[in-house]
């Protein structure tokens, strides 16, 4: 499935009016086997995902969740909005807080004015593919769920399959996910051009994280041409930038690379809810920047108290590795949900580089011996060696005893 990126109508190529788009250019999925949507366009609604996604999979769900659900813990997505209509959703999201910052329709087809709806209207399927993979609830007849499955959903619809979102309505969307009570804050879009966009956004991204907003954002997906460009907002300071990565924890290669990538997370065959019902798969640093955003929410709802910068250092700090320091292909690695809510006894500012490698090893097997080592051997004889030793002194010592006791008594009979 590939999706057309545009620009805004009458969008120029100048700072001041760079278009924000989806991002919406990976790569054509990969089949799933017998799975809705997988060998093309997804059909809303779909078929449920029978099975556990892979990128559930690698994680060890119960020891996760032992640790944190995410209850409490609100996580703004500021896309195409959030269809309700998904029963994974339905309990998932607070529409009282949703808003809409593109014009809109109501049931009726009257329009609303901007800033008034409430973002619960997905028609590109997009955010609520987003929104499941942070927090969908668990349901009967799948094994898809969201990593943080009891944090709150914030829908803020602020783009289309048209890419008339801007950077001015996606600095105005972060402010009013600030204002809406948001800790996390994930933003799964880019500037369509390579240029910084006008000085509205960062200023908006910079407030954020001033009041201590966890900002997660997708790095891009036009890395096949070896493509190292900046993308806005994942570039900026502060904001934990997420490229996608595949079932070997490789880099994907439609996911940019760069200085500023922070970690990397699933973004290939990613499952997820959609509108109306159901599942597909899709690939994108669309869908692995919610993966990381999820986790982000456990560790928020665990330590409440933690700063935006502990949250996303914790998340670079014990991701899996392959080399020491950073790599400007998948930042300070993969992240890893379990490590990151169960390492987190002190928390840190900045990631550090690691002392050789911090993925995880398989620990060495013992050996395994069909009979006992010579080692062994030469001890149990020595133990046998002993023992024979104090048994026969002792049946000496006894026999003495013995032979002594019959003299005596031959000597009685006798006088």
């Amino acid at each position: 499935m590939t999706y057309v990126r545009t620009r805004a109508p009458g969008a120029t190529r100048s700072a001041a009016t760079a278009a924000v788009a989806l991002l919406f250019t990976a790569a054509l999925i990969t089949p799933v086997a017998a799975e809705p949507g997988a060998a093309g366009q997804c059909t809303f609604p779909a078929k449920k995902y029978s099975g556990r996604p892979w990128a559930l999979q690698r994680v060890l769900l119960d020891e996760l969740w032992h640790q944190s659900r995410g209850e409490g813990v609100r996580v703004a997505v500021i896309d195409t909005g959030v269809d309700v209509k998904n029963p994974q959703l339905a309990r998932a999201v607070d529409a009282s807080r949703g808003r809409n910052y593109l014009p809109a329709k109501d049931a009726d087809g009257k329009k609303v004015e901007r800033g008034k709806a409430n973002g619960t209207t997905d028609l590109v399927g997009h955010g609520t593919r987003v929104a499941g993979i942070i927090a969908a609830r668990p349901a009967k007849g799948t094994g898809f769920v969201g990593l943080a499955p009891k944090a709150t959903i914030i829908p803020i619809q602020q783009n289309d399959a048209e890419g008339h979102g801007t950077a001015r309505t996606l600095a105005e969307a972060i402010d009013y996910a600030v204002d809406a009570g948001a800790d996390v804050i994930n933003i799964s879009q880019d500037t369509a051009d390579a240029v910084k966009p006008a000085p509205q956004l960062e200023e908006a991204v910079n407030r954020a994280l001033g009041r201590q907003r966890v900002i997660v954002a997708s790095v891009g997906n036009d890395g096949l041409g070896g493509d190292v460009k900046k993308t806005y907002p994942a570039s900026y300071d502060g904001v934990l930038a997420v490229a996608a990565s595949d079932r070997n924890n490789e880099r994907a290669p439609f996911s940019q690379s760069g200085e500023f990538v922070g970690v990397a997370a699933p973004g290939v065959d990613m499952i997820s809810t959609v509108p109306g019902g159901g599942h597909c798969p899709d690939n994108g640093t669309s869908f692995a920047a919610p993966y990381v955003a999820g986790v982000a929410a456990l560790i928020k709802a665990k330590h409440k108290d933690w700063t935006a910068r502990q949250i996303t250092a914790q998340i670079k700090q014990t991701a899996e590795r392959s080399v020491s320091d950073h790599d400007r292909l998948v930042g300070w690695g993969v992240v890893d949900p379990v490590r990151a809510l169960t390492e987190d006894a002190h928390p840190i500012e900045t990631p550090t580089p690691a002392e050789g490698l911090t993925r995880a090893e398989a620990p060495t097997p013992a050996e395994l011996h069909m009979g006992e080592t010579s080692q062994e051997r030469t001890a149990r004889m020595a133990t046998y060696v002993v023992v024979a030793a104090a048994v026969l002194v002792a049946g000496l010592g006894g026999t003495g005893v013995a032979v002594r006791d019959a003299r005596r008594r031959r000597r009685r009979r006798a006088t």
